[in-house]
């Protein structure tokens, strides 16, 4: 899967969100967050094999995305889907883009984190 198509996708799906490169040193992070509460749903970077536990020279780009903690033990079995990097493991995975090919399976994970990092809404006492 391509960066670029990841990106568009997001931006197709998502409205009121904000992508910002917050870190100067790392122009190839980027962050999509809400744009009313600031928080992140999903962080696309270029990482080394390497940094992810993989014997391969290189890079590669990936994807982290907010996760249900009870679905992540069963999502780390796809092969593309790690825990992730750099981030909590027990609330986030890594999605390696170069192995991921299942198109709805992504869009699903990405309104999940998109949904777990919206503004919560008070319930009323009514």
């Amino acid at each position: 899967m391509i960066r670029s198509d990841v990106e568009a996708l997001i931006h197709s799906n998502f409205g009121g969100i904000v992508q910002d490169y917050p870190w100067e040193d790392s122009p190839e992070y980027t962050i999509f967050r809400h744009a009313d509460n600031k928080k992140w749903f999903a962080l696309i970077a270029k990482v080394k094999y390497q940094a992810l536990n993989i014997d391969k020279a290189g890079s590669t780009d990936i994807i982290n995305l907010k996760s249900d903690p009870d679905l992540i033990e069963e999502l780390i079995k796809t092969p593309a889907i790690l825990p992730a990097y750099h981030m909590n493991k027990r609330h986030w995975i890594t999605i390696r883009l170069d192995q991921f090919e299942n198109l709805d399976l992504l869009g699903s994970l990405i309104d999940k984190s998109y949904g777990l990092t919206s503004k919560k809404r008070r319930r009323s006492l009514d």
